[in-house]
């Protein structure tokens, strides 16, 4: 009998680990980080994406949400998805040219003229995206906006020219993005984006390139009473998983809560467009004052952007990026008959 007692531990410690191996391969948990801010709608949205994944999971995916920039700016999150302490992030272009920079080929300044021109080239360029982002290792869920990007600033400012004696936020570490807009005589200042609120209350940026809904959101409009109507460009974002984290999911569960993923990013999508007049309206009512911009005024933001695209498309953007996205532009544009 005492031969046999350390048998029988070893094979109930086996026994053991393979149990709880076996539960963990039938529990994942994805780890996906974002600024959308905790009781916001895109935040209860997205929750509400995590809740259908564990319904159709039938309890074995649990999707756990670190929002509000607890995890860091868009650059932060797409670190720590490298490094395998997050698994996802619902993040914008920023975060994640930081993974290929073709994506600012949807975020050309002053390149589209309205949703339906952004929607045609998204259509078109969003399967080669996702094969360069799926060759760099990270799957693409869904692609969504949150809509047109306005100047908003600390004192009114209508042309470029008043823009360009402001002082510029533009995310940390786009290099590239702060040699363009000083090539273009502008004064930009590279910072996270968990600090726009402070440096905006301290004045060491005075003029803010973001969204209605992301000022509402996070509270912007607080510290920059000023919004000029000049839509500048769409904000572009998405939500990415590693390939890892993604492989972590049983694979006959990935289809429903890929289709799960893109049915959120529709609904966020129409929160954000059914809502932008909405938002900026909240604002007013708030102290914010909408800067209009008329016609010849537009014609020479056009000008200082269009100006640019050389270098954009030299550096902004990579060139095959660029020059896709402006033939798929142009070509809905002679279909429409427009310019």
């Amino acid at each position: 009998m005492a031969t046999k007692q350390p048998r029988v531990r070893v094979l109930l410690a086996a026994t053991a680990l393979l149990l709880a191996q076996w539960a963990t391969a039938q529990n994942v948990v994805i780890k996906m980080a974002t600024l959308v801010p905790q009781g916001s709608a895109w935040y209860t949205t997205v929750q509400e994406m995590a809740q259908e994944w564990q319904k159709l999971s039938g309890g074995k995916v649990t999707l756990r949400l670190y929002p509000g920039g607890v995890a860091g700016d868009d650059s932060d999150v797409v670190r720590k998805m490298r490094l395998g302490t997050l698994d996802a992030g619902l993040i914008t272009a920023a975060g994640l040219a930081d993974i290929d920079r073709a994506v600012f080929a949807l975020a050309v300044p002053m390149g589209y003229g309205s949703y339906e021109e952004f929607d045609h080239v998204l259509e078109k360029m969003s399967p080669q995206l996702e094969k360069i982002y799926a060759d760099k290792g990270f799957i693409v869920l869904n692609w969504a906006d949150a809509g047109w990007i306005h100047f908003f600033t600390k004192s009114p400012m209508r042309t470029p020219d008043e823009l360009k004696g402001m002082k510029v936020f533009t995310w940390s570490g786009d290099n590239p993005a702060v040699e363009i807009w000083k090539a273009s005589g502008f004064n930009p200042v590279p910072l996270p984006a968990t600090e726009i609120s402070t440096a905006l209350q301290t004045g060491l940026v005075n003029a803010l390139p973001t969204t209605p809904q992301a000022a509402v959101l996070l509270q912007w409009y607080n510290h920059a009473k000023y919004m000029n109507d000049l839509p500048w460009a769409v904000l572009l974002g998405g939500t990415v998983i590693t390939r890892s984290g993604w492989e972590k999911i049983p694979a006959d569960l990935r289809p429903a809560l890929l289709e799960s993923a893109k049915e959120t990013a529709r609904k966020l999508r129409e929160q954000t467009r059914s809502g932008a007049d909405r938002d900026v309206q909240a604002m007013v009512k708030r102290g914010l004052t909408v800067v209009h911009v008329d016609a010849a005024t537009e014609a020479a933001w056009r000008k200082t952007a269009e100006g640019a695209y050389p270098r954009v498309r030299e550096v902004f953007v990579p060139a095959a990026a660029f020059d896709a996205a402006m033939a798929f532009r142009d070509e809905f544009r002679k279909a429409k008959g427009g310019r």
